[in-house]
């Protein structure tokens, strides 16, 4: 259950191929550039539990370094390629981070980044400007040799900062010897889709991002491939399917809307009979979309819901959702407690904060009220979602709790809003906040991304109210319709909907709330 097992009984199988490029990695080749990268990791100083940082694009280097740095008992922070040069230098300060690999698709961030990490070794992928060395020949003028004494290392990632300052969650160094200690995403993938040896898994999101990184690595554990696409395109994406004879994929709703509104005759082109099995996570996914890839794709599309914290995993399959809609399933790793604002349990069908029993420990990087504040007088923890749960254990999403909007005294969830308004045909996009008001202290605004940005206007607006007021109370009916021709949404799916509600509140200076 780890690559170089892999590299030894079948050197020659492809361990990632770049679906653009096409350009293809084996198991034996992929071996030897982690050990090389281990060893040039241990010249740079590094020792067990210090820290590396990635700032990548999706590149054929990605992988072969997480496997590197996994070899070396050091903690691997992998950094959005999309941040700005403030937010990737606070990440790499505050994870403890002694060196930093870039590559040229960041070059803009990273020459920036000269200045102010003059003190962190830096080292680039697929180029290089001034200020950083060449991974691959620093890498190539290592001993092509194992690496002694390897040592299993961990991530570390950052939370997206939907809601604030981003949080290093961290976990304990494993203490299992080296190759022994299986991602508990080996498990869950075997017993959920079937993972083997003879899978192709498609990654279509950034690998910096923690699905598509411990997914993609929980493949290379069990011997299979991953293709690896440089950016998502939703008809590449259908291409990249029959061309690979996809067998697996994980996906997030954004990505299923956008392959949905794909014409009829151009999602017909493509074989998808490959797939045996294919998961979304990371943001709620309204019921029409899921019941419309269920239609298409068939009763291989499950579900779960879970953090990079790891305190709890729950997942549903395709034929169990269709009899429970709307739900993200059951706990397999933990215990589901909803508790109220007094952190005591609340009976089943009602609403209250999501916690979790019972499941992996973590903490939050240096933020030990951070820490604090996930757990309850029990110790249960949360991610901060709100949400209820049925008879059989069965748990519902309502939103995240910092998103309610309070108008007039009551509690609207956007979320239920934003799910009815994607589904119409003219939105590509969709964020629901709650703007400040004098008098009700805030209304509900929707934020629309056209699909044609040509329409944006009184009529669509008009359109999209009655559309509103069909299918929702009046409560939650927006009062405000803005358009927008991007919304800031995370490439995992992820909504920034923190910039949009900081927007609107600098614009409303002076209005009591």
């Amino acid at each position: 259950m780890h690559p170089s097992r892999h590299a030894t009984t079948h050197p020659d199988k492809p361990a990632y191929i770049m679906a653009g490029t096409g350009e293809t990695v084996t198991y034996g080749e992929l071996d030897r550039r982690a050990d090389r990268g281990a060893h040039l990791l241990c010249s740079l100083g590094l020792a067990r539990g210090d820290g590396i940082a990635i700032m990548m694009d999706n590149s054929a280097r990605y992988l072969e370094i997480l496997w590197a740095a996994e070899r070396t008992g050091v903690y691997c922070t992998c950094l959005s390629s999309k941040l700005s040069v403030a937010e990737a230098e606070y990440i790499v300060r505050d994870g403890d981070c002694r060196v930093l690999i870039a590559s040229t698709g960041v070059g803009n961030c990273a020459a920036a980044l000269v200045a102010r990490l003059d003190d962190v070794a830096r080292l680039m992928c697929d180029g290089t400007i001034s200020g950083y060395r060449s991974y691959e020949e620093a890498r190539d003028a290592m001993p092509d040799a194992p690496f002694p004494d390897p040592m299993p290392g961990s991530i570390m990632l950052y939370s997206s900062g939907t809601t604030g300052k981003p949080k290093g969650v961290k976990h304990a160094l494993p203490v299992e010897p080296f190759g022994t200690n299986v991602s508990p995403l080996v498990m869950l993938g075997k017993a959920l889709y079937g993972f083997d040896a003879d899978m192709i898994y498609l990654s279509p999101a950034p690998l910096y991002h923690a699905a598509p990184l411990r997914w993609s690595m929980a493949v290379h554990q069990i011997g299979g491939t991953v293709v690896v696409m440089e950016h998502f395109d939703p008809e590449q994406a259908l291409a990249c399917i029959e061309r690979y004879r996809i067998t697996h994929a994980q996906w997030v709703p954004t990505h299923f809307i956008r392959m949905l509104k794909l014409p009829a005759k151009t999602r017909a082109r493509y074989d998808m009979s490959s797939l045996r099995a294919v998961w979304h996570a990371a943001a709620p996914c309204p019921i029409p979309v899921k019941q419309a890839m269920i239609d298409w794709w068939g009763p291989i599309v499950g579900e779960y819901y879970a953090g990079t914290e790891g305190n709890g995993f729950c997942a549903i399959s395709a034929p169990e959702w269709l009899t429970h809609r709307g739900s993200v399933g059951r706990n397999l790793t933990a215990l589901t407690k909803i508790c109220g604002d007094d952190g005591e349990e609340l009976p089943p069908r009602t609403e209250g904060t999501v916690y979790f029993a019972g499941g992996t420990a973590f903490e939050y990087h240096k933020d030990a009220a951070k820490t604090a504040e996930a757990a309850n007088a029990h110790g249960w923890t949360t991610l901060g979602d709100v949400g209820w749960v049925d008879e059989e254990g069965y748990l519902y999403l309502t939103d995240r709790k910092s998103f309610m909007i309070i108008s007039g005294g009551v509690n609207i969830y956007p979320a239920e809003i934003e799910n009815l308004l994607v589904t119409h045909p003219d939105v590509a996009d969709v964020a629901v906040i709650g703007a400040p008001h004098e008098e009700m202290g805030e209304e509900v605004v929707a934020i629309v991304q056209p699909r044609d940005p040509s329409q944006a206007g009184d009529a669509l607006a008009a359109d999209l109210m009655a559309f509103a007021r069909a299918n929702l109370s009046h409560v939650k009916t927006p009062r405000r319709i803005d358009f927008r021709d991007q919304l800031p949404r995370h490439d995992t799916g992820k909504l920034y909907k923190r910039l949009l509600l900081d927007e609107y509140r600098a614009k409303a200076v002076g209005v009591t709330a």
